[in-house]
């Protein structure tokens, strides 16, 4: 069956890449790219969101059965956070009801694996309050300390998406809604995003210890379509909230083999009659079987 998707930077890279694979497999694509596309809008600004929902809206007739928002920068400035976080959020939001007149609607995001790198915590946080203008406070002032302070902008930006799609993916709004919403986060891919830092030695000697990837190196952007084009199809009923890595192995060289003792219990220590008795002073009796 024909689907209906909006596919954000849609123009390069792996939103050009998804669209093209989507409409290969028959679907029509509403491509919105900054540069060129059937959307043309901003997604760093306000307006620019405004711009891209409701050209959607008008292309679709207000009916939409995917959003693949996968546009973003990865740039030591503050438009990196507008875009990342807020044009990324404005649009699945105001997209949002479009995906309710579906059958079997679906959205996604991309995030990245850089989730995983250190961030900047404060602005994490006021992205995922909201505050957009202390966010980019915070973003401009790091921009202004130059590359290095401003190279945290593109991880927290991420960060407080997937933590966005994970906090939001549970509720009445997505999958109350029967609206799986859900995040990719890729490795290393050869896009022009990235082309500069894989084009030297110590380029790449420099990614390979930020963002190793032991299973088959680089990703093509086809492959990352390949896994937002699944999210997004019928056949994902049941998977929520998650980011999944698709990363060469990153994830896992460096978290571990270990990410679900967050729930273990802590041990507890157990405490007998006669050692209570002998810190307090007092006899304490043991307790007995009702019955």
């Amino acid at each position: 069956m024909t689907r209906t998707y909006a596919v954000t930077g849609s123009a390069s890279g792996i939103g050009q890449a998804t669209a093209a694979l989507l409409r290969r497999r028959g679907h029509r694509v509403i491509g919105v790219d900054v540069r060129s596309g059937d959307v043309v809008a901003d997604l760093s600004t306000p307006r620019g969101r405004e711009e891209a929902v409701e050209g959607v809206l008008d292309e679709a007739g207000g009916r939409l059965d995917g959003i693949v928002a996968n546009a973003g920068l990865a740039l030591p400035v503050a438009a990196t956070v507008a875009v990342n976080h807020f044009g990324t959020v404005a649009l699945l939001d105001g997209l949002r009801p479009a995906l309710a007149c579906s059958r079997a609607p679906r959205a996604v995001a991309t995030s990245s694996m850089a989730t995983l790198m250190p961030v900047h915590a404060p602005l994490v946080e006021a992205c995922l309050a909201g505050d957009e203008d202390l966010a980019l406070a915070i973003a401009t002032d790091l921009e202004a300390q130059g590359p290095e302070a401003g190279a945290v902008l593109y991880p927290s930006s991420k960060r407080a998406l997937s933590r966005w799609v994970r906090r939001e993916a549970p509720t009445s709004r997505w999958a109350g809604a029967g609206i799986p919403l859900n995040a990719v986060g890729p490795g290393i891919v050869r896009t022009p995003m990235v082309a500069d830092m894989i084009a030297t030695d110590a380029g790449r000697a420099g990614l390979a210890a930020a963002v190793p990837m032991p299973l088959n190196g680089y990703l093509e952007p086809e492959q990352v379509a390949a896994l937002l084009a699944w999210l997004v199809s019928e056949e994902n009923t049941h998977v929520c909230g998650q980011t999944i890595y698709v990363d060469g192995g990153s994830d896992v060289v460096l978290r571990g083999d270990d990410v679900w003792a967050w729930h273990d219990a802590v041990p507890t220590t157990t405490v007998t009659a006669a050692a209570i008795a002998a810190t307090t002073g007092a006899p304490v009796r043991e307790a007995v079987p009702a019955g």
